[in-house]
């Protein structure tokens, strides 16, 4: 069984055919899905989508790029942690830095992030986080956490930053999370990173809609695309692919202590 920890299921390219993205994500073994906030403010439109499907779960936060927003931007840790006790709501964010887009002010996102970790720490739930462009500050606001209250669980989703980060967030005990952009033929750098970090950290997902792996580069991701990135994980890593398949489920299922592992044996001979 494969894991989609991070997609965007009600997110306009995949609504049109969600019924079609559900059974090709199960014809690819991917058994459990997490579709992630990008606003708190969404919710209850995420919560629809999971109470409809026994094996997706969400998150509750703000990306961000929406961290400015007046309706985001004043949202405690207290809300967060209230909002996440739905038995359906497994994660926290996605929250972080991102100064590609320059969507949100840099100070914005860097309390949002506070405000996140804090979630985090409270409940026990995974925070995704997402960095982009933003190294040295996401290094500085980890370790700043980490030495002002201890640590939380959490992981660099989508990762495509330096090896620096990578390897002080394992440090920190962190997880690293790759998407289709690891199976691109030129993203040799990035494929080092993955094989420095210990396969116990190591996690896959799609982001879909965007970054669909090889061969479907350009086109809608889905969650059943998630067997590529595996596949190139496996062979940077040395092992089979059901081998990576296993390892990356059991993280998942190790850090996101609130899904329930689906039992495979019953579905096996349903």
């Amino acid at each position: 069984m494969l894991v989609d920890h991070h997609c965007h299921l009600d997110f306009p390219q995949l609504e049109a055919d969600r019924a079609g993205i559900l059974r090709r994500a199960k014809a690819a073994n991917v058994g459990v899905m997490v579709t992630i906030a990008t606003r708190v403010h969404q919710l209850p439109k995420l919560l629809a989508i999971c109470e409809a499907h026994d094996n997706i779960y969400c998150s509750v936060g703000t990306h961000p790029h929406n961290a400015d927003e007046p309706d985001e931007r004043g949202i405690s840790a207290d809300e967060i942690v209230r909002l996440a006790a739905h038995p359906k709501v497994v994660a926290i964010g996605e929250a972080g830095l991102d100064y590609f887009y320059k969507k949100a002010s840099p100070e914005g996102q860097a309390e949002g992030f506070r405000t996140h970790i804090e979630a985090a720490r409270r409940t026990g739930l995974p925070l995704e986080i997402h960095t982009r462009d933003a190294d040295q500050d996401t290094i500085a606001i980890l370790e700043e956490a980490h030495a002002s209250g201890g640590p939380f669980p959490a992981i660099l989703h989508c990762y495509t930053g330096g090896p620096e980060l990578a390897a002080r967030a394992v440090e920190l005990g962190l997880y690293v999370s790759f998407t289709g952009v690891l199976t691109f033929k030129k993203n040799d750098a990035l494929r080092e990173i993955a094989r420095a970090v210990p396969l116990d950290r190591l996690l896959v997902e799609t982001d879909a809609p965007y970054l669909a792996p090889e061969p479907y580069r350009g086109k809608t991701n889905e969650p059943s695309y998630v067997a590529h990135t595996a596949a190139t994980l496996a062979k940077v890593k040395g092992v089979s692919q059901d081998d990576i398949a296993r390892i990356t489920t059991d993280n998942f299922f190790r850090l996101f202590t609130k899904v329930k592992r689906p039992d495979t044996s019953e579905s096996a001979s349903a």
